[in-house]
Formats: structure tokens, sequence, C-alpha cells
């Protein structure tokens, strides 16, 4: 059930609705003002991996927070950023000694895109500055990454917005690959 719009000052991403209003997460569930319980699968992929309300991740975060709730990184690191980036590296592949921490997906997506535009400029290539991106695909919200994102019908009002990106069939031969490609020539 969904609240008339005018019962809200937030801005929802639908004008029309406001969605059902969750009050607590057990696990993998959500549940609303009235106690109705929900399997979260909308929390994204990384987001509320671990589930709602984890004793573990609860007291680690409450460890946290009373120590030190926040130190910008442009000036300050701190231990549990040390820590976290050396496990981190120590079992990435060969070859991967940094890490860079960021709030979000929507910020990390952000960040991979500049990473690769200033190695390029650095490396004294700037022409090479076209992204390619799967049709479908999903990055966050923000300008750059909605432009490579694969959602024409997200990406449309934003166009003129929007750097040059190329799109390229998903892996998903069930509903993508042709009736007579092989599975190779899908591949390539």
């Amino acid at each position: 059930m969904s609240l008339p719009a005018v019962a809200t000052h937030v801005l929802h991403r639908h004008l029309r609705t406001v969605p059902p209003r969750a009050v607590s997460g057990e696990g993998v569930y959500l549940v609303d003002a009235q106690g109705r319980r929900y399997l979260d699968a909308c929390g994204g992929a990384a987001v509320s991996c671990l589930g709602h309300g984890h004793p573990e991740v609860l007291a680690a975060m409450h460890r946290q927070i009373d120590q030190l709730a926040y130190a910008h990184t442009s000036f300050f690191t701190t231990e549990v950023a040390e820590t976290l980036a050396d496990q981190l590296v120590r079992t990435a592949p060969p070859g991967m000694s940094h890490v860079y921490f960021v709030s979000g997906g929507s910020e990390a997506m952000e960040a991979a895109m500049k990473l690769a535009r200033q190695y390029f400029v650095e490396t004294g290539e700037p022409e090479r500055r076209h992204f390619i991106a799967r049709k479908q695909s999903y990055h966050g919200n923000t300008l750059g990454v909605l432009a490579v994102g694969g959602n024409a019908w997200r990406r449309a009002p934003f166009a003129p917005l929007l750097v040059e990106a190329t799109h390229v069939s998903p892996c998903y031969p069930y509903r993508e690959q042709r009736g007579d490609e092989t599975p190779e020539q899908y591949g390539l």
C-alpha cells in the first residue's frame, strides 16, 4: 500500500506514490510500520548484502562510531582503513597494491572512470576518452555513471549532458544470442 505523495516532503523516485515506510530490518527482511515483512530484494549487490541487524556487523559499527565517526580521507587516514587496505591488497591479484575507499557504488564508478581518463592523459594518449559498457547494466545515479549505464530509457532524459559511451550486448545468451550464432560467435 502506498501513501499519497502529498504525505511526504521526501522527493521519492516516483512522484505519484510514496513507498511503504521501512522501520526495521531482520536478516534478509525489511519490516514496515504495520509489521509486514518484505524480502529485501532491492538492497543492492553490496549495500545490504550481509543482511540487516547482524550482531557482528552491528558490534563492529558501534566500536568504530564510539572511537571515531569520520575523518576526511584527503587529510587523514585511520587504523581501520589501513587494516582493511592491507587485507584487500594481500588477497588481491598480483599488481594490485593500493586501495581507494569511497562511500558507495556511484562514487566508485566515477572514480574508476576518472582514473582511466587520468591514466591516458598522463601517458600521452588524451584522445582515448571513450567508454565501453554493457547494455542493461546499472552503475549508479550520477551523470558520469548514467552515461555508461546500459538502460537507454534511464539515459534518454539526460542525453545532452552525458559523455559518449558505446554499449555492447550483455553476457546473456538466453535472450541476446541469435539463433544462427554459436556460443563462441556470441562471445566475440
